[in-house]
């Protein structure tokens, strides 16, 4: 099964973290193997059987894509891929949530007409008919589509340029980010190594009142907890009290569990974070459109007394 990586929302805490989910082209070939009778599927319930098809943990099909979704974002998808495989012509909607093969339509029904349900029947899931996506759920679903490909190609961009170029990008973000003071300072404190990496003591803030280790490995596989134990020696070698490591891949599981063991501070910045920081810090990215979404002022419309 493919799947794609997302940062998600705990509807419990409304607490982010990252998750796996079927992707996109494996939820529309999964629906196409649904059973689906005369009377169609509910988008909920194609949902709840794909859950169970790809062995869906709780997290993973309660998981929300914003703080403010009313409704889990792996329902959302499969909404959405049922509404896709419409366009297709490999399904129909019988009415808003409800889906059906074509071969297996009732003879006479057309494509948004609703089959002979009872009303009963209509309002068992009230929610389906909240699933269908909203042009704001839209917006916002092509927006991280589109942050997810940026971020795959910015990383796939910096492994193919050079080592040094590498060390010029590494520099552009950490005084981006507010480290080294100038440019010009955080290019003398940043040497480059031998090993296709770089390693280098900049200042935290702009008066150097405080030094961060830097090192950054432009790796193929995963840093090991012998890398990070080497760097965390390296900085009681410079009495260094805080690192920066950073890769263009990841980290091992002991590599992380090490990090939270001693009383050094090393943050741990793997491929998938670093795109994101040049995103969000503008290094070697440009905006090309914005949109804003407002919404009504109720305020502005209240007249006194009411």
């Amino acid at each position: 099964m493919e799947t794609v990586k997302r940062r998600v929302f705990d509807p419990e805490t409304d607490q982010e973290y990252e998750i796996e989910l079927p992707s996109h082209e494996a939820v529309q070939a999964a629906l196409l193997e649904l059973d689906y009778p005369v009377r169609g599927i509910s988008s909920m319930d194609a949902a709840n059987r794909l859950a169970e098809h790809f062995s869906l943990t709780d997290r993973q099909r309660n998981a929300r894509g914003s703080a403010n979704s009313r409704h889990g974002l792996f329902p959302y998808w499969v909404n959405r891929g049922a509404n896709n495989l419409v366009k297709s012509g490999q399904l129909v909607k019988l009415r808003r949530g409800w889906f059906a093969k074509p071969e297996q339509t009732p003879e006479g029904s057309e494509s948004e007409t609703a089959p002979s349900i009872s009303a009963d029947a209509a309002s068992d899931n009230p929610v389906e008919d909240n699933l269908s996506p909203t042009a704001e759920q839209s917006i916002e679903e092509n927006y991280q589509q589109i942050q997810g490909e940026l971020a795959a190609d910015l990383l796939q961009r910096i492994k193919d340029n050079s080592p040094a170029f590498f060390e010029e990008l590494v520099i552009d973000l950490l005084v981006a980010m507010g480290y080294g003071g100038s440019r010009e300072e955080a290019g003398r404190a940043v040497g480059g190594s031998s090993d296709g990496g770089i390693d280098g003591i900049i200042n935290e803030d702009i008066l150097g009142l405080d030094v961060v280790y830097v090192q950054a490995k432009r790796w193929e596989g995963n840093v090991s907890r012998p890398e990070i134990q080497k760097f965390a020696g390296a900085l009681q070698g410079q009495r260094a009290r805080k690192g920066i490591f950073i890769t263009t891949s990841d980290f091992t599981r002991e590599a992380r569990d090490y990090v939270t063991t001693i009383e050094t501070k090393i943050v741990l910045i793997d491929g998938r974070q670093l795109a994101q920081f040049m995103i969000d810090r503008n290094v070697g990215v440009s905006v090309v459109k914005s949109y804003e979404i407002k919404r009504v002022d109720s305020d502005y419309f209240a007249e006194e007394g009411e």
